[in-house]
Order: C-alpha cells, then structure tokens, then sequence
C-alpha cells in the first residue's frame, strides 16, 4: 500500500473520529459510564478511548471502501461502452 492510499484512509477518517467523539460526548458524560458494573475511568480517558475507537471504525470503513474500489484503467463489467 502506497503513501497516497494510506493518507485516503487516515485523514478522512480522522475527521469522522473528532466529529464522532465530539457528538457522542456532547450527549454522554464520560463521568457517567461504567465498565464491568464497578470501574469508572476519567473523563480525559474515555474522550481519548471513543476517539480512537471511533477512529478505527472509520478507518476500517474507509480502507474497505478503497479495497473494493475497482483498479484505475479498468473497464466496466456492465458491457456499455464508452
């Protein structure tokens, strides 16, 4: 994988983990989750863990996205010409 290809998944995708983690936790108080029924993290912990996770889901998104992206120069399947 090229530069270019990982840079058309990362920084698109960074974009949707801000604005994700930002409408999220504009509704949720990360004061008010609870893992496992008794552990309670930090507020800068759990802005930081939904980042990321939002993250990876929009860069696993986006990478699956540009996989299934037909090769440049190839021709349609569809049998119309140009």
């Amino acid at each position: 994988m090229n530069r270019h290809a990982l840079m058309w998944i990362l920084w698109p995708s960074f974009l949707i983990g801000a604005a994700t983690s930002a409408t999220v936790f504009a509704m949720i108080d990360p004061l008010d989750l609870v893992l496992f029924g008794t552990v309670q993290i930090s507020r800068q912990a759990a802005y930081a863990c939904g980042f990321f996770f939002f993250w990876l889901m929009a860069a696993l998104s986006s990478a699956l996205s540009l996989f299934m992206a037909p090769p440049s120069g190839a021709r349609p399947a569809d049998g119309f010409e140009d």
